[in-house]
């Protein structure tokens, strides 16, 4: 804005607008919500290193996504987010209009408390800012009777998933307990937690150990036997 001022034009600074990082609130309401959102997240930051290359997406968790520009009240707090398409590494908050992606797929870890903002208002706008994929996560079940709910945006609109597949991330999802475990559709293999896969690699190596001991013996046991043939003066290759 440029004011006249007794000799001279004074140009005025636009006031830089502020995007917040953060609001203070916890993670989530519950051990058992904040569980199943880290779980969730470890599940995934493996899977999708491993799985889509070169460029691995983005995965954001209780972080702040801005998408109005100049407008820092028109945001959303997803519990768990995948964006495909921009580059990796972290961030405080997420704007919309300088990374030019929206979410792929969002999960949000609902309860009563959140109940009415999860499906409706969050749903209403990941809906018409264009998120493929919509998952609800009740960990307790206290809502959604199956524990899982998902949509998936055909024809700008949202439709009910009824058969449990992400097709955002090729995998089938599928409530344990108060947990949400992940399935590779193409192989149907379970994803696994890291202590998991150290436990389950300890696991193969002592069954490879033992087969491999147990090939052993019976090598000896052959030699032995046919050492006790050739002292009979028969020869064991020809028996």
């Amino acid at each position: 804005m440029l004011t006249l001022g007794s000799d001279r034009l004074i140009t005025e600074k636009k006031p830089e607008i502020f995007y917040p990082s953060e609001d203070g609130e916890p993670l989530a309401e519950s051990f058992v919500h904040i569980d199943a959102i880290v779980l969730l997240m470890v599940l995934l930051r493996q899977y999708l290193q491993d799985y889509f290359q070169p460029q691995k997406p983005l995965i954001l968790a209780n972080q702040y996504v801005y998408y109005a520009e100049n407008f820092p009240r028109l945001r959303f707090t997803p519990d768990v987010a995948v964006i495909f398409g921009v580059e990796p590494g972290p961030r405080d908050n997420y704007k919309i209009w300088e990374e030019k992606q929206v979410p792929a797929i969002i999960f949000e870890i609902t309860s009563p408390g959140t109940q009415n903002e999860d499906k409706k208002t969050k749903k209403n706008l990941y809906e018409s800012i264009g998120v493929q994929e919509y998952w609800l996560f009740d960990p307790k079940a206290e809502w959604i009777p199956e524990q899982l709910r998902g949509y998936r945006l055909v024809g700008g609109e949202y439709q009910t998933i009824n058969d449990r597949h992400s097709e955002v991330l090729a995998l089938r999802l599928q409530p344990e307990g108060a947990l949400l475990e992940l399935y590779r559709r193409d192989t149907g293999e379970k994803l696994l937690l890291p202590s998991e896969v150290t436990e389950a690699l300890r696991q193969q190596t002592l069954a490879r150990q033992v087969a491999e001991s147990n090939l052993e013996q019976e090598r000896q046991r052959a030699e032995r036997l046919a050492e006790q043939l050739r002292q009979l003066g028969v020869d064991p290759d020809r028996v």
